[in-house]
């Protein structure tokens, strides 16, 4: 006999029992378990880390949620149960964190829940927008169609974030190399220029060789000072910006702050019509629409400005001309929407702005590295520059007394 360690959920009182057994393989182990009155969620011999398996803290990869989606798209729409669906696509994961997961909510819908309630109890994997499909999937009776809208969804947001993070590593990877050689100039190079000095009586430094041999001694006596200024600087700027106040201020920079403004401008634009579309398309109330919408952009400022359109379109405008004006907004969204409302294809608009906001994000991804490419060489330049100058000026100045003979 193997030992099996195995995760199962009392039906009657909901709990969740991780514990170990032993049985004579996997299927042994699962029916002794269902003996005993409980729905086994997951059985698998040797270690494993589960304190994430109940998606509040493990992370979902985007390419496995896509493949979920795919396929479970795919069994219904060959005529499968749902249960049998999931459960065939659960086996099918590979993905461990991700199994226990879907057997979870395997066992949810076994227990008489909708499949759109069993997901919405893992948040941090399943979104609003992906509940909110779902949703609308189970009423319409498309739920097929609507898992593949939610997998070509995915797809797109996770290529333009993509390239957003790949637009900012380039400036940080410069900075990184900017301030590496200023330390090494700081702590390797200028305190030889004084040792140099030493060796001549009557010799005096220039000032600004002073300030820098300053800066060098504090930085070699304290170094390990300034490192913990700089770890608690980036934990109290991370934890103050999960605040209220400190996200709305990031937000803000981001939709103002040039060069980034036009890229995350568009990106947003994008993230909003994309979204927007996939939910019209599938049959979403358009004030849903929008409630959903809110959350899905992740930016407080593009979100107010959604929660007062929605206010205006309960009060009976157009959702265009809720838009028109809303400095977050760009002026091709509410123009388009426009166009849907009055010609019935708002979701065909509303794809077609995602589509030209998208190409626009790549657009935007090349001209900030043709911009941050001069401008940082320039900073790095003109650093080196004060730095040279503070050594080769008190060599200088020797050779000019006649202290150093050539």
């Amino acid at each position: 006999m193997l030992t099996y360690h195995y995760i199962a959920r009392n039906p009657s009182t909901g709990e969740k029992i991780n514990s170990t057994m032993q049985a004579d393989n996997e299927l042994a182990a699962a029916k002794s378990l269902r003996k005993e009155g409980l729905v086994p969620l997951d059985i698998y011999t040797g270690s494993k880390n589960i304190l994430d398996f109940n998606g509040q803290v493990q992370r979902i990869k985007v390419k496995d949620k896509v493949l979920f989606s795919r396929q479970l798209s795919t069994l219904i729409n060959a005529g499968l149960p749902i249960i049998q669906a999931l459960r065939s696509v659960g086996e099918q994961t590979t993905n461990k964190h991700f199994k226990v997961v879907i057997n979870e909510i395997v066992a949810n819908v076994e227990a008489g829940s909708a499949l759109s309630v069993a997901m919405s109890k893992y948040p941090k994997i399943f979104n609003q927008v992906y509940i909110a499909l779902i949703q609308a999937g189970e009423t319409s009776g498309t739920l097929d169609t609507t898992l593949e809208r939610l997998a070509v969804q995915q797809e797109k947001d996770a290529d333009v974030m993509s390239k957003v993070r790949g637009a900012m590593i380039y400036p940080v990877i410069v900075l990184c190399v900017m301030l590496a050689v200023v330390a090494f100039m700081l702590i390797k190079v200028l305190p030889q220029v004084q040792i140099l000095y030493t060796t001549f009586p009557g010799a005096t430094l220039p000032i600004e060789t002073k300030l820098l041999l300053d800066t060098s001694h504090l930085v070699i006596k304290y170094w390990w000072l300034f490192l913990v200024i700089v770890i608690i600087l980036v934990v109290v700027c991370s934890r103050w910006g999960k605040t209220p106040v400190g996200r709305r201020f990031f937000d803000n920079i981001k939709l103002h702050a040039w060069p980034v403004n036009s890229l995350f401008q568009k990106m947003y634009m994008a993230r909003f019509a994309r979204t927007a579309s996939t939910l019209v398309g599938s049959g979403v109330p358009i004030i849903r629409v929008l409630e959903v919408t809110a959350q899905a952009v992740n930016n407080v400022i593009v979100e107010d400005a959604i929660k007062r359109a929605i206010e205006k379109v309960k009060g009976g405008k157009a959702l265009s001309d809720a838009l028109q004006g809303e400095p977050s907004f760009l002026e091709l969204v509410p123009n388009m929407l426009r166009i849907g409302e009055q010609s019935g294809s708002m979701e065909q608009m509303l794809a077609k702005v995602a589509d030209y906001y998208e190409r626009e994000v790549d657009d935007a991804v090349k001209n900030i590295s043709t911009i941050i490419e001069p401008v940082m060489m320039v900073v790095l330049g003109g650093m080196a520059i004060i730095i040279v100058a503070a050594v080769l000026l008190p060599i200088y100045g020797l050779a000019g007394s006649g202290n150093i003979q050539f």
